[in-house]
This record gives C-alpha cells, sequence and structure tokens, in this order.
C-alpha cells in the first residue's frame, strides 16, 4: 500500500532538489556574468517619452561602455529607489520633478541649485536635453467650443466633467491634490494608467485627462489643451539625474552623454513620441534614427502596428523573457516550499499555532503585489530579481501552508495510532506514514503556488525584473494590444503547462499507486 506513496514522496524530494539546484546555478551564473565586466545601467520609468529616452541614454553610451537599459520600472518613486540604491546609475528626469517629488522645493528652481541639493545625497543632476515636457489637462476640442473651456479656471466652473487621471498625477506633490487647491475643483478624479487615458477619452469614457505637453495624441485627436493661468505646474525641463561617482566609473560613456545637451527641440521630442505610438516603431530605432541626425518615419497610417502579433510574440527577446520568467517561478517556488512544508508541518502539529502561522501566511496573500513591490524596495535597497523573487516567495506560503496542514489533518487517527502501538518515533511516523499519505494534498498545493507564481511573475517586469511582464509593460504604455497579448499569451501557456506538469505527476504515481493496490 504505501509503496507507490513511497515512490511520490521520493519524486517529490528530487523535484525539489532539481528546483533548489536549478536556481542556485541560475543566480550563480547571472552573478558571474555581472561581475565579468562594469556595467552602465540606465534606467526609465513606464510611459513613452521615458523608454524613449531611456534609449537614446543608452545607444549614446554604448560605444565606450556595457550598457544595460532598465526600462519600465514604474513611477517617479520606484526609479529614484533604483537609482539610490545603485540598481541604475541614471536615468532621464524633469526638473519639476526633482524639485517637487525628491526635493520637496516649491517654485522654481535653478539647475545648479538642484545639483548642489542632490550632492549630499551621492546624486547630481546635469545635461539638460533641450525640451520643456509640463504637465497639462485636455479635454476633446468639440467639447472645449461648446462649453467654451480654455483655461483651468473655466474647468473649475463644470464638475459634472469625468476627471480620468494617472495613478502618478493623482498622488504627487505637484498633482491633483494641488491643482484642486490652487482652481478649488470640486469633481472627484477617477484614475487609470496614463497609456490608456487617451482612448479612454476618444471613447468618451471621460471627459478630462491629464497629459504631457510632448505627447504625440493630442493633435491627432484633436484636443484642447487648457491653459494654466495661474502658473502652478512648474517647469519640466528635462536633464539626466546620475550617481555622482559615474563620470569617474565611465569617463568616456559620460563625455559622449554631455554631449546631448540641447540637442532634442520640443518638435523633436513630438516627432519620436508619435513615431512610437503612432507608427508603432520600437524604441531602440526611434533613438537610434535621432542619434543619426533625423526622427525617421515609416509611413504607416497611424495607429498602424508594424509587425503584427505573430511577430512581436516570437521576436528575438522571447528566449531571454522566457528564461527570466522561468527562473524567477522556479527559484521563489522552491524558496516557498522549503519554508511553507516545515511551517505547514509546525502548524499541524502543534494545535495552539495553527492559527497563527495560517493567519499569518493568509494576511501576506491579501497585500497587493504592486504596493508589496513597492515596500520592498527601500527594505532590500534593490530593485529587479531580489524583491520580484520575494514578493513571489511570499505569494506561494498560502497555498503550500494550508495544504501540507490540510493533508496532515486529513491521515485517519487509526494509522497514527497503529504507528504508535508499533514504537516509531514521532519523526519516523511523520516521514514514513503521514507525510507519504499527506502527499496528494500537499502536491496540489504546490501545483497552485507554482500556477499563480507563473501569473504574478508578470508584476515583476514593473521594477526591473524581466519576464513577460516586460511585453504587458510596453503594451500598457503604448496602448497597443498586440504587444500585451504577446506578454499574456507565453504567460498563459507557461502555466498550462505547469498545471498539465504537475497533473500528469499525480496520474504517473498516484494513478500508478491505485492500480496497483487493485
Amino acid at each position: 500500500m504505501l509503496r507507490p506513496l513511497r515512490r511520490l514522496r521520493h519524486l517529490l524530494s528530487v523535484v525539489f532538489v532539481a528546483i533548489v539546484l536549478v536556481a542556485i546555478v541560475l543566480v550563480a551564473v547571472a552573478a558571474q556574468a555581472q561581475a565579468a565586466e562594469p556595467v552602465l545601467h540606465v534606467g526609465s520609468k513606464r510611459f513613452t517619452e521615458s523608454y524613449i529616452l531611456g534609449e537614446v541614454l543608452t545607444q549614446a553610451a554604448a560605444p565606450y561602455a556595457k550598457v544595460e537599459h532598465k526600462q519600465g520600472l514604474g513611477n517617479t518613486a520606484i526609479v529614484y529607489a533604483a537609482l539610490q540604491s545603485g540598481d541604475i546609475d541614471l536615468y532621464a528626469e524633469y526638473s519639476g520633478t526633482i524639485a517637487l517629488e525628491i526635493l520637496k522645493r516649491e517654485g522654481p528652481v535653478p539647475l545648479q541649485e538642484l545639483d548642489r541639493a542632490l550632492a549630499v545625497r551621492g546624486l547630481g543632476a546635469a545635461i539638460p536635453l533641450g525640451f520643456n515636457d509640463s504637465y497639462a489637462l485636455a479635454v476633446r476640442g468639440e467639447d472645449a467650443a461648446r462649453l467654451n473651456l480654455k483655461t483651468l479656471g473655466d474647468l473649475a466652473r463644470h464638475p459634472e466633467l469625468r476627471l480620468g487621471l494617472s495613478h502618478e498625477f493623482i498622488g504627487r506633490a505637484d498633482g491633483w491634490a494641488g491643482l484642486a487647491r490652487a482652481y478649488q475643483f470640486t469633481a472627484q478624479p477617477g484614475s487609470l494608467d496614463h497609456g490608456l487615458a487617451y482612448e479612454a477619452l476618444r471613447k468618451r469614457q471621460v471627459d478630462v485627462i491629464d497629459i504631457y505637453s510632448t505627447d504625440a495624441k493630442i493633435a491627432r485627436l484633436g484636443l484642447t489643451v487648457l491653459e494654466d493661468e495661474r502658473h502652478y505646474f512648474p517647469r519640466y525641463d528635462a536633464l539626466v539625474l546620475y550617481r555622482r561617482d559615474l563620470p569617474q566609473r565611465f569617463p568616456q560613456a559620460w563625455a559622449a552623454l554631455q554631449k546631448l545637451e540641447g540637442r532634442i527641440s520640443t518638435p523633436q521630442m513630438i516627432a519620436m513620441n508619435a513615431a512610437a505610438e503612432l507608427e508603432g516603431r520600437p524604441f531602440t530605432a526611434v533613438a537610434h534614427d535621432f542619434l543619426q541626425g533625423g526622427v525617421a518615419t515609416t509611413g504607416a497610417k497611424p495607429g498602424a502596428k508594424p509587425g503584427g502579433l505573430w511577430a512581436k510574440l516570437f521576436d528575438e527577446h522571447l528566449w531571454t523573457l522566457t528564461r527570466q520568467h522561468i527562473f524567477l517561478v522556479l527559484a521563489s517556488l522552491a524558496a516557498s516550499c522549503l519554508i511553507g512544508l516545515p511551517l505547514g508541518v509546525l502548524a499541524a502539529r502543534v494545535p495552539r499555532l495553527r492559527q497563527v502561522v495560517l493567519t499569518s501566511v493568509g494576511v501576506l496573500q491579501t497585500i497587493p503585489s504592486l504596493a508589496l513591490l513597492a515596500m520592498l524596495i527601500p527594505l532590500l535597497g534593490a530593485i529587479g530579481t531580489l524583491p520580484a523573487l520575494v514578493a513571489l516567495f511570499v505569494y506561494g506560503l498560502l497555498p503550500i501552508v494550508r495544504n501540507t496542514v490540510a493533508g496532515l489533518q486529513g491521515v485517519p487517527a487509526g494509522l497514527s495510532e497503529a504507528a504508535v502501538a508499533l514504537g516509531l518515533l514521532p519523526r519516523q511516523r511523520l516521514l514514513y506514514i503521514e507525510l507519504p499519505l499527506a502527499a496528494p494534498v500537499i502536491l496540489a498545493g504546490v501545483k497552485t503556488a507554482a500556477v499563480t507564481s507563473v501569473g504574478t511573475a508578470t508584476i515583476a517586469a514593473f521594477i526591473g525584473a524581466g519576464g513577460y511582464g516586460e511585453r504587458i509593460a510596453t503594451g500598457l504604455a503604448l496602448n497597443d494590444n498586440d504587444m500585451l497579448l504577446a506578454g499574456a499569451i507565453p504567460a498563459a501557456v507557461l502555466a498550462v503547462a505547469t498545471q498539465w506538469l504537475f497533473d500528469a505527476g499525480e496520474f504517473l504515481f498516484l494513478g500508478g499507486g491505485r492500480r496497483a493496490r487493485h
């Protein structure tokens, strides 16, 4: 009776050891690759212009150093935390954002003063790129004409209009809260991703959105940008925010970056944004064309997305993203098993601790993934793989712990009593009677954790951990459904494959066990 269950227990042990070994090998390989040559890390936020500027900085420095672009890291707080921790060395930022969001200073602050204030933090501000990308609110042109909307003051007199504002704009010090006070707005805004705002406005799901003055879709959709007559918004001159030791570590690359000063005009930035958003050109190609002396266009109709779903699904990055995604799932699952199984055994064997353990892992499961990632960045002092693994490990605990407890509690009391009568020690009863009998339920918990981790791992791309989520983040930034699907489809396929692998293991070993008994 117990022979098939012992076989299953041995199989689970082998699989678990294999997962741990694969994770260790991948970590070692990654560490060795990083240690081989110094890398200049460029960051960017999760909107079109930041992606493009990140590529411009990356390609400008690439002839003089090994450069990696960690793109689409999220909002200002996440990218700035990455800069402070040393996970990135520089990124394109805006003077108004540095003054209000980072240094908490109001009013226009000269570049030299920004640089001096940042120096005490080991950072610097330099290389003004040449254009101002201010915040503004925009409405449909026909609504502006119908309601005679020209300024933000005019908008304040129409609280019936629905505001759809980006999450970052609502939370920023220079965003909605201050603007509402300055103009005495009474309407309550809804929140949505900036990449989806224009489509929501076009479909009349909202009436007012926040925009960047260099957005390409303003003219295409015939929007009216409302005048900030009280000059609430400061200037947002694009520049480079960098770690203070960067010029010493990469002197040639820094010299090349300094040549970008003043090179990007407002019309050029709008044209680059249009090439990416309206024609679907890759950020790398847009940046390359600019550095070669112009902004080339494909001549495609606005809104066309070259290549289509098939080309984006099977591009040259598919294997890299797959490897990153599988590593995140395997390594976090191994950690969840390593901690969750003993924790489940403890909860099952010590009734006084059971509720505490189950409640604790249950509460951890309720923390929103993006909130957990944001909290982990300052706690761990890093972005990328480490906080992503910790978050996935946390989310994998609940099903493993809960099923381990349920499986052990489901062992017939008569078998445990018989084992005691035979003189087996508690450890022997656990290893040879209880765990083998509970293995199917435990395996179901591990399967749930694995499948869930495949989907949750897509969020890790928002802090630079890679995986299929990179395509999803890019698709959101560009409102590109093909790119979204190019990230979602492989993640779904991997989740189904994971489910099938576990089902096959259960069929082969548990099914074989049942046939042997009959």
